[in-house]
This record gives C-alpha cells, sequence and structure tokens, in this order.
C-alpha cells in the first residue's frame, strides 16, 4: 500500500522472517508492509480508464472495502475566508446549523478519486457532518474534508444540507454514467434514532458504524496524520502545536459530549470504555438555558469569556483571607462552586424589605432576563475587585443597587464547575490505568479558551506536571470523521462480498499460473 494512502483499517504488523526474525521488505510508517513484496497482490483493470489498480488482497478480504484516502501533503487550511461557507451563519432562527469556533476546512491536495459518501455523527445534542468536496472554479487536483454542525433537535435542517450535498454529487461526480450514487454513513446514538428518517428523506443507503470505534479511527487520523491539529494550551502558550507521530499508544481519550466518555486506547481498534460521567455539554446547556437568557451554546461560551467567576463561587482567600500554603492551595482557588449565591441572594432580598421592596419575592438584580438575553454587561478584568461582594453585612453600601452578579457570572462559574470535574475524573483515570497522553475530544470544548485552560491546567495540577492535556483543532469531529474513514465502497469488497473477493483471487491465480506455465 502506498505510503501516503491512509487507511481505516487495523494496520497490520509487519511480516517476519521465520529463521531471525527481521523484518521482510519495505515498511510505512502505519506498519503496513510494502504490497508488491510481501503481500500477494491482484492487478485489477480500472472500469474508467483501463489502467491497472494494485489491489492488496489480503487487506481486502480480511477488511473488505475500507476507503483510502490520500493524506499526502494534507494541511489546514487557514487562509481568510477558507472555512467551510455554509458553517459560518445560521439557516434558520432556531440556531442551527451551530458554527462554534471556526472549524477550518482539510485541504488534501493529492486525493483524486471520486468519493460516493458523506458521513454523520449525530449525537444527543449536536449532529457532526463531514463530506468531501472539490474546490469551485479550481484547476488543482484534490479537495477538501468540509465541516458543519447542526443542533440535532433541528435534525431536518441538517437532511436540508444533505440533500443539497446529495445534488451535487449527481451533477459533478456521478454524471450520468459516474460510479455509485451518494450514501451516508452515520454513527452515534442517532444514526439509529433517525435511520428511518435519513433513509426515506435523502432516499439513499445508510451504514450504521459503532460510535466508539468511529471516535478512536477519527483521533487516529487526525494525530498521525494532520500537521497543525493536536496542541497543548495553557494561559502562558495558549496553542504549542504538536507535530503528526506514529507512536501514540497508548492514550487516554476524553470525549465530552452531552454527557462524558472515558476511554483507554492501547492500539488500533484496541479500546475500552473506562468510565463516563453525566455532567458535561448537555449538563451546562440545560443549566445555563434556565439560569441565563442565551438560547444556544454558542452564547453560553459567550456569556462565560466576559463573566467574573469570583462574584458567584466562593474561593479558599474568602474562607481564610489569604493562601492555604500547607496544603497547596492559592487564595484563587474555587472552594465552592456557586458558594457565595445563598447568601448574595438573601443579603438582596433583605435590601429590598427593608426599602418597602418586594417582599420575599426575589429582587429585580436577580431577574436575569429583564433587561436582555445576557444581563447587564461585566467589567474589564483589570478594574474588578479580588473579592467582588464582602461576606461580612456591615461592609456593603446602602446605596449599590447594582446586581450582585449577572448572566456572564453564572455561565462562567457553571463552566468552571464542570470542566473542573470533568478534568479531575479525566487525571483520575489515567492514574488507574497508567496514562501520560490524554486526549480532549467533543463538542463541549469548541476551542473556548476558559474551557481548554481549565482542563489543562486540571491535568497538571493532580498530576504534579507528569501527564499532559491534549487538544484538537476538529475537536468535535471525531466521530464522523472516523465514520468518513469507514466507507465500504460498492463493487469493491462490499459487505457481504468476501464470496466475490475470494472467487476474483481464484481467477488470478488461474490466470498468474497460465501465465507461469506459457512462460516456462
Amino acid at each position: 500500500m502506498p505510503t501516503d494512502i491512509y487507511q481505516a483499517e487495523a494496520p497490520q504488523m509487519p511480516m517476519t522472517s521465520p529463521q531471525d526474525g527481521t523484518t521482510s521488505g519495505a515498511e510505512n510508517r502505519h506498519g503496513m508492509m510494502n504490497v508488491q513484496e510481501n503481500h500477494h497482490s491482484l492487478r485489477v483493470a480500472n472500469a474508467g480508464d483501463g489502467a491497472p489498480m494494485e489491489v492488496d488482497l489480503d487487506t481486502t478480504l480480511s477488511h473488505p472495502g475500507s476507503v483510502r484516502i490520500n493524506v499526502k501533503g494534507a494541511f489546514i487550511v487557514d487562509g481568510e475566508g477558507t472555512s467551510t461557507p455554509s458553517s459560518t451563519t445560521s439557516s434558520n432562527g432556531h440556531g442551527s446549523p451551530v458554527h462554534g469556533h471556526d472549524t477550518k476546512d482539510i485541504r488534501l491536495p493529492n486525493h483524486t478519486a471520486v468519493v460516493s459518501h458523506i458521513a454523520i455523527d449525530i449525537g444527543g445534542s449536536l449532529a457532526k457532518l463531514v463530506y468531501f468536496s472539490r474546490e469551485a472554479h479550481s484547476t488543482d487536483p484534490g479537495g477538501r474534508l468540509n465541516f458543519l454542525s447542526f443542533e440535532s433537535e433541528h435534525i431536518d435542517e441538517c437532511l436540508k444540507f444533505m440533500r443539497t450535498l446529495k445534488r451535487k454529487h449527481r451533477l459533478v461526480d456521478a454524471g450520468p454514467s459516474g460510479p455509485d450514487r451518494l450514501c451516508v454513513v452515520a454513527t452515534g446514538g442517532g444514526a439509529y434514532k433517525y435511520y428511518d428518517m435519513i433513509r426515506d428523506v435523502l432516499g439513499v443507503d445508510v451504514i450504521r458504524e459503532d460510535e466508539m470505534e468511529c471516535l478512536i479511527i477519527g483521533l487516529d487520523f487526525f494525530i498521525t496524520e494532520i500537521p497543525r491539529e493536536v496542541f497543548t494550551y495553557s494561559e502562558a502558550d495558549p496553542m504549542q502545536f504538536v507535530a503528526p507521530s506514529a507512536n501514540v499508544y497508548p492514550y487516554l481519550l476524553v470525549n465530552i459530549g452531552s454527557g462524558v466518555s472515558f476511554l483507554k486506547v492501547s492500539g488500533p481498534r484496541e479500546y475500552e470504555r473506562v468510565g463516563g460521567t453525566s455532567l458535561g455539554g448537555g449538563t451546562l446547556w440545560g443549566l445555563l438555558s434556565l439560569l441565563t437568557g442565551a438560547r444556544t451554546f454558542d452564547e453560553m461560551l459567550d456569556l462565560a469569556s466576559r463573566g467574573d467567576n469570583t462574584k458567584v463561587d466562593m474561593l479558599v482567600g474568602d474562607i481564610y483571607g489569604t493562601d492555604y500554603g500547607k496544603i497547596g492551595l492559592k487564595s484563587t482557588t474555587i472552594a465552592s462552586s456557586f458558594g457565595k449565591v445563598f447568601k448574595k441572594k438573601r443579603q438582596a432580598e433583605s435590601k429590598a424589605e427593608d426599602s418597602g421592596g418586594l417582599g420575599h419575592r426575589d429582587p429585580p438584580a436577580l431577574d436575569l432576563d429583564h433587561a436582555s438575553r445576557y444581563g447587564p454587561p461585566s467589567p474589564p478584568a483589570d478594574h474588578r475587585d479580588d473579592v467582588s461582594f464582602s461576606t461580612h453585612d456591615g461592609d456593603e453600601d446602602p446605596d449599590d443597587h447594582s446586581p450582585p452578579f449577572d448572566s456572564a457570572d453564572i455561565s462562567r462559574s457553571l463552566l468552571y464547575a464542570i470542566s473542573n470535574n470533568i478534568g479531575q475524573i479525566a487525571f483520575l483515570q489515567s492514574q488507574i490505568h497508567n496514562l501520560s497522553h490524554i486526549y480532549f475530544g467533543g463538542s463541549f470544548i469548541r476551542g473556548h479558551p476558559q474551557t481548554m485552560n481549565t482542563l489543562s491546567y486540571a491535568i497538571k495540577f493532580w498530576s504534579k506536571g507528569a501527564k499532559q492535556a491534549y487538544f484538537l483543532r476538529h475537536e468535535g469531529y471525531l466521530g464522523s470523521v472516523g465514520a468518513f474513514l469507514k466507507r465500504q465502497p460498492r463493487n469493491w469488497g462490499r459487505r457481504g462480498s468476501f464470496e466475490e473477493a475470494t472467487a476474483l483471487e481464484a481467477r488470478m491465480r488461474a490466470r498468474a499460473e497460465g501465465e507461469e506455465r506459457e512462460e516456462a
């Protein structure tokens, strides 16, 4: 198999000589042997142009029909206006599609084969779509992987977009006598929940793939093949890229979607779900939809970026007045998430009662929707006091009628609470299974600085710097990319075609034996 052809199936181990155990033939970076030297190969006529095509029979028979993507020269498109066009705006009034941070396309300059499928990972909150396209008005070979997400509750909007892709494929790629028609490869819970709807609305074949397996295939692809994809994060060095590596196992994948799954990955296709928590992105989304006026997850993340959690959270300094150095806690460490809310709420009610106000009802300051969906703006971080409200009743300004906290403060506090919890569980799982590399994926992260900094800090703090948190620029698309790579093309080892491949092998062997006899 060519060095730069990426295959979704597990790499084969190098073949060894029975005498000395040495590796025979050339080995590429995926551990695959050169097919001409070490495998029984067939030269099969290509129906399109008559050119012979090398087929690795051993791989075809054991792992029939895996799509091979030419990743030579692949890179993330970082230029101005080069992200997927449809991912930058909302198509309806419900916040769908969801663009999140700017998810860049991946350019595949050397992949020239027709791709007759699209892949979708449908979770509890978001549906993540991946598809291949040629570049409009370009004479260059190759194309690009495009990324787009929709809210799962508006799956009809996603299907509308997929129908557009189907029409474009028929006109551009397939043509009247082109390759097989477009199909959909689906994974995630929605692959089952919406299976009939996708098949009926689009009128296409729908192939369902295992969710966890797709996550691992997608992550392995990004780790080993795409430059400037994986990075570490800290406030001092926000994005330090990690070069693609062939030696990545073992590692822990923390996939944060609506809930959280912790996967120990020991090798290609060798994984185990070692834990999980229900406190994930869906928790943040749900609680903030109750507590703030934000309508989409992106609005909630925007609020969190402007908030001051010290108005809501009780810090170590609020309790001790200083650091608690003996056990390694700074004064700024969160001692209790939302720990100040109860007392501030009671103080605001008492103030309202004393002024002949609202009795036992919540004061206007806590009606977070009264001014706008976002609440009053927060002051810049450098101008805030370390502790916004004293815990002593007598220290408050009786003429101060400003809100004790707002939607932005609540958003940041809850984001920290959930992220810290996930980070600590990830550390504990890595300790149990002796894993030093921890990859965070899932649509919860969305390239949000506070989220990544909290997760990264939690891993470094609890491991005393021994373990490292890694992030990805396409963190929400691991499952859909894995599903994309698992596509089983028609008429090339398609499912249930083992007998066809065996018959083909027999015919080719008979032909080769006949040619050998003629030469003799």
